[in-house]
């Protein structure tokens, strides 16, 4: 059997073809496209999402949501998408902190620290337009889909964390159970059904912004046009598509 069959094999068991026919945009999305004749058809769009920094409150949900919807081990260490605390001190350092990747909250800053001021970021997988995590993979395991996202078939995966060193987001673990690289597909199973993913889904403040990239429509497009856009270590080149709204200069 070729790779490329295996492949839309392993890409059918997300998309689940014969469901596929939604509305997409519908669902959350916003993008209020029209009803698909046929079967999803992944070059059709181009998926992002955005973070609106100043909405964060860092409750966790959607670290919580993701490990829920997609499996994740239970124990605090592995994450697809987990939350950061950046506290600026007087002094300008930033102190950063993430018990149990923000699930449950943050608790209380110190009475009488030096903290001048503190935010949260959401973190997870960029899905680079340019990923390294791709580049270094012997085995091709990890690959783009035509829609822009970055998935792992882990029938072919042989665990040797090349991607996981690659990754300048940290944003890829190996899986104990199955010995295979695991992180963030943006809900793939979800967003070709029309749905949005667990984390923008479950967010009480409407953080997460999710759409698809040259759609007016879409609230991404909506999120950009109103706010100063920036993306997370833009020196490395990998062009990413989680776009972040009003972002500090201390965030890395």
């Amino acid at each position: 059997m070729s790779k490329d069959l295996k492949r839309r094999e392993f890409l059918a068991r997300f998309i689940q073809l014969p469901c596929a026919a939604m509305v997409f945009g519908a669902v959350g999305t916003g993008d209020n496209k029209a009803a698909a004749e046929g079967p999803y058809r992944a070059e059709d769009h181009l998926y992002a999402m955005g973070i609106q920094v100043d909405r964060c409150i860092g409750c966790g949900l959607c670290a919580e949501a993701c490990k829920n919807e997609n499996n994740v081990l239970k124990e605090p260490y592995f994450f697809r998408t987990w939350i950061e605390r950046y506290s600026i001190m007087m002094d300008g350092e930033a102190e950063v902190d993430s018990p149990r990747g923000g699930i449950g909250g943050f608790p209380p800053l110190e009475e009488g620290s030096e903290v001048m001021r503190s935010f949260f970021v959401p973190k997870l997988c960029n899905q680079c337009d340019k990923p390294p995590c791709v580049q270094v993979c012997p085995v091709g395991a990890t690959f783009k889909t035509e829609d822009g996202v970055i998935l792992v078939d882990e029938s072919y995966c042989i665990g040797c964390r090349y991607c996981v060193q690659a990754c300048p987001y940290g944003a890829r673990y190996i899986d104990p159970r199955t010995l295979t690289a695991d992180k963030c597909t943006f809900c793939y199973q979800r967003i070709t059904k029309g749905l949005l993913p667990a984390c923008v889904e479950v967010c009480p403040t409407q953080t997460r912004v999710f759409g698809e990239l040259g759609t007016r429509s879409s609230p991404l497009h909506r999120m950009k046009r109103q706010s100063s856009i920036q993306v997370l270590k833009p020196a490395m080149n990998t062009e990413p598509k989680v776009l972040y709204s009003d972002l500090d200069g201390e965030v890395r």
